[in-house]
């Protein structure tokens, strides 16, 4: 179907008259087929559903309130693609298409473009799917969607930026070497099928990428574009607050000029692990201390079930975490910390259903156990788990959220809609992911007959393994070891003392019934209903957005959380045990959408329940009285405190530039203690004083409330009332001030740290002088006009690193600037070089910046801050950070973005010279060769005051 056919009408009449019939015949039918789309209730959009005549589907979607509009192209090709020898084409092909096409030549003007306007954009490739998006102020959509087209219909693919960009290729296949996921990742690829295009790499680097005078790559890269790209095999999403014929106008024009090449979407036939090889385990070596078990089942295909989800409905109930099930045997039992089910890879020929855990230490010494558990549990299913009881129960719930289903930001609407439209047909392209039609008990049992001893792929992931006879991953060095299974292992007797607790689920009774909206107007903003035995409570009525939901906050400051290092960690366990004795019982409640957490801070603990508000109360009651009194176990306590020592042991192991960063937020955030002093102290705190400490941690405190959506005044009350007696009984009540940022001194403080990674890190933190609006507006403002041409010169042009970016290193209200980079052949003092090279030429553009542009670059920051709110719990988040900032006037944002308006270009400038040219109150970390001075430096700067504090800048 098409409505190109009014372009190509010619001078005769007849002519004319018959197209016009056909056109109007064409639309008749496409608003047949808009109008047939199941919407929720709740979604006030208008769509319309495009074939243009190149064969490209699209669909577009209307919103008359958005402020940010939003496109997202997926292309129907990815690393499944590739050929042999040209591995990581369809990335790189990606990174390809944004570096200029005939209309927009230069390699950074869409960037630059977007960033300018308030927006942001990326790309990901996938194994059968490339997804382009952006999204940038709703009155420049129509200009982003001329540059983007053309990137479809007339990249450039300039010679010099095809060798410059596969650097860029090798830099984040570099960035990611010792990185745990990826190398797990690079053993599945060597131990699939070699005949299925999965085993392949898929990054690319510089020797799949060579390009030489035998092997150059560029006509490589054009044939591969032209070989499988294509109109036909793109669906395109666009949103924005412009009338649907105004959208169809934007698209037709520009993406109807995309080539139909006339291609079909490749098939992956082959099955993902050769039939004889399994059952196997494949047992592989981790950097950090984790433990991992995963099985993986191959099955068919679950494209067409889609309206059914039998796996879905199998994965349910193998994934679930309440009393009896599988993964609450092995966490009671001391196996695992985390388990969860789902379908893995599916290529619309074959599929994986997979069954991941996390593993204890005493897990991984008895995996081997484990195993028959499974198939036992997978028997329970298949005798008691097939029944309407559980099918209505996930069939309400998918009911209700598509009922009163919120929006999202409009390019993340794009993107799934794009992706959507690949998959499904007109009519459930948005009701898809909910649709749950009808009990299919033969479904599910063919899905349980696929998960068999004699079907299945274990993967086990453990620092230092033993390996008999260890192979190599050719890209990621990962030493791996395939031995065969036999069936009778996986069948034999599991420990019976783990088997006989094994049972179905129990009916939820957390299924919202009362899903009605309370009466009253949407407050605009929160107010004080008082201070009860010290607790204020802040209330806010909102039903904006039509849905019987609420979020409810409560914050226990308390002055013993932050005494120490060890006051750190023994509240981080404490907490711990808390959400382990919660989550048997509180899982159902996360079925039935509601959501929970607790979880420490800078000030104390914070809990948090949301969702629907007609269970609401009960779920905070009983995560107030565990809270209250929460039961301490001598094998938790000692599985937690291995947790948190390995976690914080696996800090030196991270990135280059999160090891860089971590350094400058732990060096300045009071309150924040360094690793080496919690891990001092998670090794040495015992379970008597964590229990002493648990009876004393509340008895000093500073509580707040603020009860937010779909409750009435009284209801917020009675919640307050449920704190009052649970927690603060007797307790005194007492001031926890907020943390501050410890304020540098004068110049530039430089600092090396040691780092086992052969890339370098390099993070300059660029440090305001107060946290009035007025300064803070001035470094948002920098940063906005900077990071476009930081990254096109640092990245783009000379090729220092993949991770590349100038950003706001805002904490708590202080100001900064910050200049990341990570490089796999550059030093710290070339990347520092460079830099200062930069700054220097940069001033001369920020001195010529004309009124215009100045403008432009203002509202871009201003669009971002005052961004339309789409969810209650966008609001929700935002009234509580208010209420941490003692900010009872709730306009933090309009404040700031008020004072970005009236930023002149002098004081832009001042401010650059000062913080970005003299580098005044800076702090330089690399990582490198150097002697590391990191320890000295950390215990001087922890000494240093904080940054001057102004009223009314929330600080």
């Amino acid at each position: 179907m098409s409505t190109g056919t009014r372009r190509e009408v010619s001078m005769h009449r007849t002519v004319i008259q018959t197209l016009t019939l056909l056109t109007l015949l064409i639309v008749s039918s496409l608003a047949i087929a808009t109008e047939q789309l199941k919407k929720s209730p709740n979604d006030n959009n208008q769509y319309r559903l495009l074939e243009l005549n190149n064969g490209l589907q699209a669909i577009l979607v209307s919103d008359p309130d958005a402020d940010k509009a939003a496109a997202s192209m997926n292309v129907a090709v990815g690393s499944g693609n590739d050929t042999r020898g040209r591995e990581g084409m369809a990335h790189f092909l990606e990174h390809m298409l944004f570096l200029g096409t005939e209309k927009y030549p230069e390699a950074g003007e869409y960037q630059q473009f977007i960033k300018s306007h308030g927006g942001s954009h990326n790309a990901f490739t996938a194994f059968q799917d490339t997804n382009y998006f952006f999204d940038v102020e709703a009155r420049f959509l129509e200009p982003a969607l001329d540059r983007f087209a053309q990137q479809f219909s007339a990249p450039l693919f300039t010679a010099d930026l095809v060798d410059r960009e596969r650097n860029a290729v090798h830099s984040e296949y570099t960035s990611k070497l010792k990185e745990d996921g990826r190398r797990f990742y690079s053993v599945k690829k060597a131990t699939s099928n070699p005949e299925h295009a999965f085993s392949q790499f898929a990054v690319g680097n510089l020797s799949t990428l060579e390009n030489t005078e035998e092997n150059p790559l560029r006509p490589d890269l054009i044939q591969f574009w032209k070989d499988h790209y294509s109109a036909n095999v793109m669906t395109l999403a666009v949103y924005g607050p412009q009338p649907l014929d105004e959208l169809e106008r934007m698209v037709h024009p520009r993406f109807s000029a995309i080539e139909n090449r006339q291609l079909t979407v490749m098939e992956h036939p082959a099955p993902l692990y050769p039939e004889s090889q399994l059952p196997a385990k494949v047992t592989a070596d981790a950097i950090k201390d984790v433990r991992t078990l995963n099985l993986s089942f191959p099955i068919p295909s679950q494209d067409d079930n889609y309206r059914t989800k039998p796996a879905s409905y199998v994965a349910n109930l193998l994934g679930h975490e309440g009393p009896g099930s599988l993964f609450d045997v092995l966490k009671r039992a001391g196996l695992v910390e985390s388990l969860s089910a789902g379908l893995g890879m599916d290529t619309g020929s074959n599929a994986t259903l997979e069954i991941n855990m996390a593993l204890t230490p005493k897990g991984l010494k008895y995996h081997e156990d484990i195993l028959p558990l499974v198939f036992d549990y997978i028997d329970t299913i298949r005798d008691a788990g097939i029944t309407e009881q559980y099918f209505q129960e996930m069939q309400q719930v998918a009911r209700m959220d598509f009922r009163f289903r919120e929006q999202r930001d409009p390019v993340q609407e794009a993107m799934s809609l794009a992706s959507q439209l690949r998959h499904y047909p007109y009519e459930d392209v948005l009701s898809a992911p909910w649709l749950i039609e009808r009990y299919a008990p033969e479904q599910y049992k063919a899905i349980l007959d696929e998960l068999t001893p004699d079907n299945v792929m274990v993967f086990v992931l453990a620092p230092d393994p033993v390996l008999a006879a260890p192979r190599e991953t050719r890209w990621y060095n990962t030493p791996w070891q395939l031995t065969e299974l036999s069936t009778e292992e996986l069948t034999a007797d599991a420990p019976e003392v783990l088997a006989s607790q094994l049972r179905m689920p129990a009916a939820n009774p957390f299924i919202a019934e009362n899903l009605d909206m309370i009466t009253g107007d949407t407050m605009p903003e929160p107010v004080l209903l008082g201070s009860q035995d010290g607790l204020d409570i802040w209330y806010a009525r909102d039903t904006r957005f039509g849905t019987p939901k609420a979020n409810v906050y409560l914050s226990l400051r308390t002055p013993a959380a932050r005494a120490s290092a060890r006051s750190s960690v023994l509240t981080t366990l404490l907490v711990d045990a808390v959400n382990t004795n919660l989550n048997a019982w509180a899982y159902s409640a996360r079925l039935a959408g509601l959501d929970y957490s607790v979880y420490p801070h800078l000030r104390g603990v914070t809990v948090r329940v949301g969702g629907y508000s007609d269970k609401l109360h009960s779920l905070l009651f009983r995560i107030l009285t565990q809270l209250s009194d929460p039961t301490l176990t001598e094998q938790r306590f000692e599985i937690a405190r291995q947790n948190l020592v390995d976690s914080l042991e696996n800090k030196a192991k991270n990135r280059p530039v999160e090891q860089t960063s971590e350094f400058i937020q732990t060096a300045l955030l009071e309150g924040v203690w360094s690793t080496e002093d919690k891990l001092i102290a998670a090794q040495q705190v015992s379970l008597d004083e964590l229990n002493s400490f648990s009876q004393a941690l509340f008895s000093q405190v500073d509580p707040v409330m603020l009860a937010h959506g779909n409750l009435t005044r009284s209801s917020a009350l009675n919640l307050a009332a449920q704190v009052r007696a649970l927690i603060l009984d007797d307790n005194a009540i007492t001031e926890v001030e907020r943390s501050r940022v410890r304020q540098l001194p004068a110049n530039e403080t430089e600092v090396s740290i040691s780092v086992n990674h052969p890339d370098t890190g390099y993070t300059l933190y660029m440090q305001g002088s107060d946290t009035s609006y007025e300064e803070r507006a001035r470094f948002r403002l920098l940063a906005q006009i900077i990071s476009s041409p930081f990254y096109e010169t640092i990245r783009t042009q000379q090729q220092l690193g993949y991770i590349v970016y100038a950003t706001p290193f805002e904490m708590l209200e202080t100001p900064a600037l910050g200049f990341v980079v990570q490089s796999p052949t550059a030093s710290n003092q070339q990347i520092d070089e460079a830099i200062r090279e930069f700054s220097a030429a940069f001033e001369d553009r920020l001195n010529s910046l004309d009124d215009a542009s100045l403008t432009r670059e203002k509202q871009a920051v201003i669009s971002k801050l005052l961004e339309r709110d789409r969810q209650l719990g966008d609001i929700s988040s935002r009234y509580w950070q208010e209420i941490d900032r003692s900010n009872d006037q709730f306009d933090s944002r309009e404040q700031l973005a008020d004072a970005v308006r009236k930023v002149s270009r002098e004081e832009l400038l001042e401010t650059y010279r000062h913080a970005v040219l003299e580098r005044d109150h800076s702090l330089r970390v690399v990582t490198g060769k150097e002697q590391a001075n990191a320890d000295s430096e950390l215990v001087r700067l922890m000494s240093l005051p904080p940054v001057t504090a102004q009223p009314g800048a929330g600080a």
